[in-house]
């Protein structure tokens, strides 16, 4: 690997040594099995005694390079990859907790990850507690049990926008002896690196700005080697591998990320103070904009802002399914992070299994709709908003 101390060097130049067939772009690895040189290596390599790879479920080398490339970017000793975002969630916790053990949670955190925490670890008596990002820091520090093993949060939050500061939860992590286990998602390697706070995990989806295309669907987990260690462990028998092609994909879509980065956010902001400034418009959150509750620690823990601005349509959730149905250009899904823009309903789509007041807990009102903004023209974004939000006048 290269030794670069610039993220664009590295997320374009980093990659699998040249095969003897001299390749510029690496090639697909498209095997389930390697062959063995003799016996002996075979041992030591299932033994764990020499490194190499065995079986695609284990380790290929186009896996091996995305997450190679990872850890270089997020300043992490070792990773491993997974089928999808929430298998890298679900093992990054699941590895290294066992019955009777209690996680430490931000209230705010993606629909899914609510359900790991609050429907399948209790089936394992593994408890947990939610914190909110209002509550005093006393709070926090109370709330941690004696069993408590694993702080989680999400910061920026999914869709709240909520931002958690990395480096006061890194300090007690450390005090306390917890893990700390920070899913990095929204703001990609590129905008942050919770390591450099304390985070001995990092979680990724890379289904979302890490492919950036809406085209494969991944996930990583990326931490200390002894916890990865663990990790590996679990999941080479469990069984949540990532495709090579997926890892291919992955990989090369690194390539782009920090431009790709920079125009989200770029026309993100755009939008924010379009909206902010709207006479329709009842509420905006976006982390770079001055009126954010945690504007300055935004400024103080990410290089920018992120490509997701969350607003609500005054008239609540009649107006906001007006908006959502008025769209011309921009998708209606449940996605993020594409290079096209994406609105969002959270209440009825990815939060939607969560009660009405765990919802408003979390700042998720009925009206509430998420932007994940895209790479078109800026002029195009604001255009089609306004017309939707003027037909749901």
């Amino acid at each position: 690997m290269n030794e670069h101390s610039n993220f664009e060097t590295d997320a374009v130049r980093a990659q699998q040594e040249r095969t003897l067939y001299r390749e510029h772009s690496v090639p697909l690895y498209l095997t389930s099995s390697f062959v063995f040189e003799d016996a002996e290596q075979a041992r030591a390599l299932f033994a764990d005694e020499v490194s190499g790879n065995i079986y695609t479920r284990f380790s290929n080398p186009n896996t091996n390079e995305l997450i190679n490339k990872l850890c270089l970017l997020e300043g992490t000793e070792d990773g491993i990859a997974t089928a999808s975002g929430m298998a890298a969630m679900y093992i990054s916790m699941a590895s290294l907790l066992k019955s009777g053990d209690h996680v430490l949670a931000s209230r705010s955190v993606f629909g899914s990850t609510h359900q790991i925490l609050t429907v399948i670890f209790p089936k394992f008596g593994i408890s947990h507690t939610y914190a909110d990002i209002a509550d005093a820091r006393e709070s926090w520090e109370q709330k941690i049990q004696p069993n408590t093993r694993m702080i989680f949060v999400e910061t920026p939050s999914n869709p709240a926008l909520d931002i958690i500061d990395l480096e006061w939860l890194g300090a007690l992590a450390r005090k306390k002896g917890i893990i700390l286990n920070v899913d990095n998602c929204f703001a990609t390697p590129y905008l942050q690196n919770p390591s450099k706070w304390g985070a001995h995990l990092v979680t990724h989806s890379a289904t979302k700005f890490i492919d950036g295309q809406g085209r494969v669907i991944g996930g990583a987990v990326l931490g200390t080697k002894e916890l990865i260690k663990e990790v590996r462990f679990f999941a080479r028998h469990t069984g949540p591998s990532m495709s090579p092609f997926n890892a291919w994909i992955l990989s090369k879509s690194l390539e782009t990320l920090a431009v790709r980065m920079d125009r989200h956010c770029e026309n993100a902001l755009g939008l924010a103070k379009h909206l902010e400034a709207h006479p329709d418009v009842l509420l905006v959150k976006y982390p770079f904009l001055p009126s954010h509750p945690q504007h300055a620690l935004a400024k103080k823990q990410m290089k920018r802002g992120g490509g997701v601005v969350t607003f609500e349509i005054k008239g609540g959730i009649d107006k906001g399914r007006t908006f959502l149905n008025s769209l011309k250009m921009i998708s209606h899904s449940a996605n993020l992070g594409d290079t096209r823009t994406i609105a969002t309903h959270p209440a009825s789509t990815t939060h939607s299994k969560l009660s009405d007041a765990e919802r408003l807990a979390v700042g998720i009102t009925p009206g509430l709709i998420r932007i994940s903004v895209g790479l078109e023209d800026i002029e195009d974004i604001l255009q089609d908003v306004d017309q939707a939000i003027a037909g749901s006048r």
